[in-house]
């Protein structure tokens, strides 16, 4: 019977070193992988459990005085089970905190795009009010261009006329300068 426990400690040993190296891999997988290697790590532990039931099995049918020694062993694989079956679950806690972590990165660089899209949704209004400002006076502006236009045009045309009407007066002056110094010539010649 103890060889068929020693089979047994020989097969444990192999699972529960496949176990540890499993679950040492697990956090380097990528996710589709890492559900994969889980399901595997998951599978494996009912098998090694499965092996210490065999083994307790194999134990109880020794006879008392030989027990002893096989007691102490299966206590031995028993707490080395309990601590692989511990590592797995801290090793998907650790990886639950991770995804928890990253999940709480990216809802705060959700946060700030939503806010940086507001932001520049506030600078796009002002930014089209200010369009329409500056429409609006550009439009003023051509309307008092052309309202100078039109005043310079009517200022030039009355410049024109009052430098034509003082022409006009000056040749009227030089008329009348010259009438008079005639009608004076024509009055001291007829005298």
């Amino acid at each position: 019977m103890s060889s068929d426990f020693e089979g047994y400690e020989q097969d444990f040993a192999v699972l529960t070193a496949e176990i540890t190296n499993k679950i040492a891999r697990v956090p380097r997988l990528p996710p589709d992988e890492k559900k994969q290697m889980v399901a595997n790590v998951e599978k494996q532990l009912e098998e090694a459990k499965e092996l210490l039931e065999q083994m307790d099995l194999e134990v109880r049918e020794i006879p008392p005085q030989s027990r002893g020694m096989y007691s102490n062993r299966m206590r031995s694989y028993k707490q080395e089970m309990g601590k692989l079956e511990t590592d797995f679950r801290a090793h998907l806690l650790d990886n639950t905190e991770r995804l928890e972590r990253s999940s709480r990165r990216l809802e705060a660089g959700y946060q700030i795009a939503v806010e940086t899209e507001q932001i520049g949704q506030e600078m796009l209004e002002n930014l089209s009010h200010d369009r329409e400002k500056i429409q609006r006076a550009r439009e003023r502006l051509r309307e008092t261009d052309a309202n100078l236009g039109k005043s310079s045009r009517i200022l030039t045309g009355m410049l024109r006329r009052i430098i034509q009407n003082r022409l006009l007066l000056v040749i009227l002056g030089i008329i009348v300068v010259i009438t008079i110094l005639m009608a004076i010539t024509f009055s001291v010649r007829g005298h």
